[in-house]
């Protein structure tokens, strides 16, 4: 049986385009930026986390 992957790809893109005008340069800077702090901050509490454990054995 073959499956029919129009209609998604359809909803899909649909729903891409129609996203696409309403974002602003200014939007995309910021959500990069917010990205990097959370990554940064993520990556230093795994760390921190990780040196409490080894301490505590």
């Amino acid at each position: 049986m073959e499956s029919n992957n129009s209609l998604p790809i359809g909803t899909a893109s649909g729903t891409f385009l129609s996203i696409v005008p309403n974002i602003l340069s200014e939007d995309i800077v910021k959500t990069i930026i917010l990205a990097v702090i959370g990554a940064t901050v993520s990556f230093v509490v795994s760390l921190l986390l990780k040196c409490l454990i080894k301490f505590k054995k």
